[in-house]
């Protein structure tokens, strides 16, 4: 099952006296959230929608002025909150992308049809994601690569792999 709302940021603190809230955008592109009319915050297991407005981005952070925000306690009672949006609104992706939510889960799988472990995470610190594999000897981290990972079908929770290649780039968590 693929997710239906997507982590796209946090509300650090209010900005100003006026219902502004300081964000930590956790979106590809911060500049998506001037776009976004509406955010959704959990509560439990269903998701809420509120009216946003996006001022600005200004260096790595986002300034939004939430639904029922017209003072700065109103923020403060927002603080650490998570924001997220919904499917419809995320935004498109290109020819044999993914978003990373829905790899979460997804068992990694050799030729022979063995489970090899489970994504538990994608780590983006350079210019290949990096997936970690929760395995029966640990966490692997490997690189998201074409060649190690031929398939990736987010619908079936499933990532075909090259055993080979696993092999020759694969690192075993300490």
């Amino acid at each position: 099952m693929v997710n239906a709302y997507f982590l796209v940021g946090e509300v650090l603190k209010p900005q100003g006296v006026r219902g502004e809230a300081k964000v930590k955008p956790y979106a590809a592109n911060p500049e998506d959230f001037k776009h976004w009319k509406t955010l959704y915050v959990k509560h439990g297991e269903t998701y809420a929608p509120l009216s946003a407005h996006t001022s600005r981005v200004h260096d790595g952070f986002v300034y939004v002025t939430l639904e029922g925000c017209q003072r700065m306690e109103d923020v403060e009672r927002l603080r650490g909150t998570e924001l997220y949006i919904d499917r419809e609104h995320a935004s498109p992706l290109g020819e044999g992308e993914v978003y990373i939510s829905d790899l979460l889960g997804c068992e990694a799988v050799d030729e022979k049809g063995e489970v090899l472990g489970k994504v538990i995470d994608v780590l983006q610190y350079g210019s290949v994601d990096t997936y970690v594999l929760r395995t029966k000897q640990g966490n692997l981290m490997v690189p998201a690569l074409k060649v190690v990972f031929p398939e990736t079908d987010v619908a079936n929770h499933l990532l075909r792999v090259d055993s080979e290649r696993l092999k020759e780039v694969a690192v075993l968590e300490d």
